[in-house]
């Protein structure tokens, strides 16, 4: 063993201590539903974000009235630099339908979704997750499959 590897074991390079101030944001997306009319107004949306730390791309979707933000960012202050334009947003409600189990339920459905997409609610219906539930629900009066042993 050298004397530079032996020296090497008693000195660290890396500091032992950590703050919050260090820490990088992870890198997300982050899409919010704010109402655009114009070309003004899409550029102001742009404008309110485009010059954020850790911002790295802004998507704008007039026609949906979708911003779509990525980078090492905080979802909410995304949010409240779009706010400050003066436009009423939120984070963007909607997902693809065919990711729901029951897409067209009351609360689900929103006619004023994009196309193929319904509101993100919590589904009534319980889906049963674990292999207990599973296994009871074979047997279950409620199952019209279930096995009728007697």
């Amino acid at each position: 063993m050298g004397a530079l590897e032996y020296l090497s074991n008693f000195f660290s390079v890396t500091s032992s201590r950590s703050t919050s101030r260090n820490r990088r944001k992870p890198l997300q997306t982050v899409e919010i539903k704010v109402k655009m009319d114009c070309d003004g107004c899409e550029r102001r949306v742009k404008n309110s974000v485009k010059y954020m730390k850790g911002v790295k791309t802004v998507e704008v979707n007039r026609k949906q009235s979708k911003v779509t933000v990525s980078g090492n960012i905080d979802p909410n202050k995304v949010l409240k630099n779009v706010k400050s334009t003066g436009k009423r947003a939120e984070f963007w409600p909607y997902i693809p339908y065919n990711l729901v189990s029951y897409p067209y339920a009351t609360q689900a459905y929103d006619k004023r979704a994009p196309a193929g997409h319904v509101k993100n609610v919590v589904q009534a219906v319980s889906v049963h997750n674990t292999t207990d539930e599973q296994m009871a629900h074979l047997f279950s009066d409620d199952n019209p499959n279930a096995c009728s042993i007697m």
